[in-house]
């Protein structure tokens, strides 16, 4: 062979090696799939994410509430999006798409949260925030944005993009989809978008909260508030029924900070006042008042007890905003084991205890990360877990409503209600019938620090131990879906170096597969309300047209006197002077002449000890309804009731509200215990003030006569129409 030949021969070889080299240095850094060998199948693959650990319990990202932050030391960096295959077969999403990174936290690092699956199987969306500091002693804000997935096969790299018109600088989390593609999602963004009320406060601690549910068209930028919660909600989901299911913190009662500070008035820890308006340049009042609800201690020289109000509920909205509720209409008459009485002088109104038969013989203080059963529509799974020290993991429950009344349903515990083999959370129902959860064998409060907890959430599947799955037994962890993944993390937060090198938390399990969108309800006028539109000779849609225009709703009662027949605990004995009375039980009657609203205003600021404002406000229920309701001689923000009970106001759409009735000197007698938000030109319709489960206080069911006090408030509509034509203009042609 020539040497020409020869030197040909070296350089093709040469070239060969040098391409199989980089081919190699290629496939070492692509992201490849792994099975975990002997782990079990699954019907379709499980989407979750890794988590770094974070012992602290109180808003951060495990927490119960005050989760959707995104600062170091609430989230830490390093965990990422994974999809399991029905084999084993795991798969870093977020790496192999190029999020992310592995030893050093910098401006690159990532951590995930909440994935969902869209309704064809094919995409999922998210939230991630990106970003951590890079030298010591930077301090930067970050926050929870969307992302949307494709390619989720084992064989396709994912692509990852953000969702276009979603709110910035703003923490946006616990992303899903709509039935119309819609994005339904909570953020901390306010009501109104105003930055001077950033962040709004909870009604608790006084920490930053999410301010509810809002629905995002990504194609338009349309953005819109479906419920306004004073102090968050979370984890919605669509349930069969096409609705948004979502858990809502319910703490409606006075400010234990205010509180704090009355008791040490020359040194107030907290430094609360009360701004004089929502407005920027509000002026800061030297006043903490409250006017509702009622102190939270008794009142000395009154008979009022004191009212305390704290949990999680489940709750239900369409998705267009309109007939919030809790699930089923289910609430503490249902759920608690005690409930304190209102006032202390009248012997029919009680504390309960369980000295009065119910259904229910399980009692629950909140649920968590609701998931309704795939082959049991109807059914809903959930966490009974404490407010703090355990990461919201606790014991699963189930409540099975189809076909039922609240007062019929009964709520099952799933699994040791004395924690015997750990805590749990996130129960995710499979469509075999199969169970999953995220478990840790910690069965104790978290005693860990820093990025070393006590706790060590996998994601398992649980073993029916008696009657499961359909029945009511119990169930335990069992097999762990992963070896656990562990990664080498570290990062400045921003002061300290912080280092870990373990396994991560997983948590957020959703299964990957085709759904079929439920219908959403509609809406359709009851005949007793249809009635008096009839009589009155008013278009339903026009009217909501005006409505819509102004951003009112109306509200209509067919008769306030009625409660249900479980609620002793307020005085039942109601009469509309001169008309209609419910009586439930020998003894004092008491007369109600007016409903009175109250809107939760951003009026409470802290100093917290110091003497400069500090960001954010909380809310106070301050009485206002509508200004285009008839004019009462009740209490402002009142509406006067019928003489057979009812009662129609217009009210202010997105904004959390709340009422009382009040007897005719503007004395409250039976309060609201929960926060509502209106949809712009929604009409709802209750029959009773609280609504019947079954039977009312006098063992009747719910009222079914056609509201007068609605057919008044339509024909003064009317009459201002005619007389005031301007006032009554569609907004966008004033």
């Amino acid at each position: 062979m020539s040497p020409r030949n020869t030197f040909r021969l070296i350089v093709r070889f040469g070239i060969i090696l040098l391409v199989l080299i980089l081919i190699g240095v290629l496939v070492a850094r692509t992201p490849r799939a792994s099975r975990a060998v002997g782990q079990p199948t699954t019907p379709y693959p499980i989407l979750f994410v890794t988590q770094l650990p974070i012992a602290g319990d109180f808003t951060t990202i495990g927490s119960t509430f005050g989760n959707h932050k995104a600062t170091m030391q609430s989230v830490g960096r390093g965990g990422d999006l994974w999809i399991r295959y029905p084999d084993g077969t795991l798969k870093n999403l977020t790496e192999a798409a190029g999020y992310g990174v592995t030893g050093f936290q910098d401006d690159n690092a990532i951590a995930v949260r909440d994935p969902s699956v869209h309704w064809d199987g094919n995409k999922a969306i998210f939230s991630m925030v990106i970003g951590a500091p890079e030298i010591q002693y930077q301090w930067e804000t970050y926050y929870w944005q969307l992302y949307e997935i494709t390619e989720l096969g084992l064989n396709e790299t994912p692509v990852i993009t953000k969702v276009p018109n979603q709110p910035e600088n703003f923490n946006n989390i616990s992303p899903i989809y709509g039935t119309d593609d819609r994005i339904i999602f909570t953020s901390d963004r306010p009501r109104n978008g105003q930055m001077h009320l950033y962040p709004q406060l909870d009604e608790y601690e006084s920490a930053p909260t999410n301010t509810g549910l809002w629905s995002l068209n990504p194609a338009t930028g349309d953005l819109r508030l479906l419920n306004h919660a004073p102090s968050g909600d979370f984890s919605p989901t669509i349930d069969s029924h096409g609705r948004v299911l979502f858990t809502q913190w319910d703490h409606l009662q006075q400010d234990q900070q205010a509180d704090a500070d009355r008791y040490d008035p020359t040194n107030p820890p907290y430094g609360s006042f009360n701004y004089s308006d929502e407005s920027a340049n509000a002026t800061i009042l030297n006043s903490r008042a409250e006017v509702f609800p009622e102190p939270r201690e008794a009142v000395p020289g009154t008979n009022i007890v004191g009212h305390t109000i704290n949990h999680f509920f489940p709750w239900t909205i369409n998705q267009d905003g309109t007939d919030g509720e809790i699930l089923l209409h289910l609430g503490r008459h249902e759920l608690h084991d005690y409930i304190p009485n209102a006032i202390n002088d009248d012997p029919n109104v009680v504390e309960y205890y369980g000295q009065y038969p119910r259904t229910n013989p399980n009692e629950i203080l909140n649920m968590f990360q609701i998931k309704e059963d795939v082959l049991n529509p109807g059914t809903f799974w959930g966490v009974d877990a404490p407010e703090f020290y355990t990461h919201a993991a606790g014991n699963i429950i189930r409540l099975a409503t189809a076909g039922l009344n609240a007062d019929q349903v009964v709520v099952e515990y799933a699994t040791d209600v004395d924690h015997g083999d750990g805590r749990y959370r996130e129960p995710l129902p499979l469509s075999d019938g199969a169970l999953l959860a995220i478990h840790t064998d910690d069965s104790g409060d978290e005693t860990g620090s820093g990025v070393n907890s006590s706790y060590e959430f996998r994601l398992k599947l649980l073993t029916p131990t008696l009657a499961a799955p359909t029945g009511g037994g119990q169930w335990t962890a069992s097999t762990p879906l992963t070896n656990g993944i562990s990664k080498e993390i570290s990062f400045w937060d921003p002061d300290n170096m912080v280092t870990f090198n373990g396994v991560l938390w997983e948590l957020n399990p959703v299964e990957v597969r085709p759904r079929p969108r439920p219908t959403p309800p509609t809406f359709t006028l009851p005949a007793p309300e249809q009635q008096m539109f009839d009589q009155a000779g008013v278009s339903l849609a026009e009217l909501q047209a005006f409505m819509e225009a102004r951003d009112l709703a109306l509200v209509v009662s067919r008769d306030v006197t009625t409660r249900d027949d479980l609620d002793r605990q307020q005085p039942f004995n109601l009469r509309v002077p001169g008309g209609v009375q419910t009586i439930g039980a020998s003894g004092q009657i008491y007369d109600v002449s007016y409903l009175q609203f109250f809107q939760g205003l951003q009026i409470r600021g802290y100093t917290w000890g110091g003497s400069t404002p500090r960001d954010g406000r909380r809310l106070l229920a301050q009485p206002g309804g509508s200004g285009y309701n008839p004019p009462s001689t009740g209490p402002t923000g009142s509406v006067t009731l019928g003489a057979d009970g009812s009662m129609a106001a217009f009210v202010p759409a997105g904004r959390a509200l709340t009422w009382q009735l009040t007897d005719p000197d503007g004395e409250g007698v039976v309060r609201e215990r929960y926060w509502l938000t209106f949809a712009p030109g929604e009409v709802r319709v209750c029959t009773s003030c609280h609504g019947l489960s079954d039977l009312d206080q006098a063992g009747h069911t719910a009222p079914t006569n056609p509201p007068q006090a609605l057919l008044d408030l339509l024909e003064w509509w009317q009459t201002m129409q005619s007389l005031m034509p301007q006032a009554y203009l569609p907004a966008v042609m004033r």
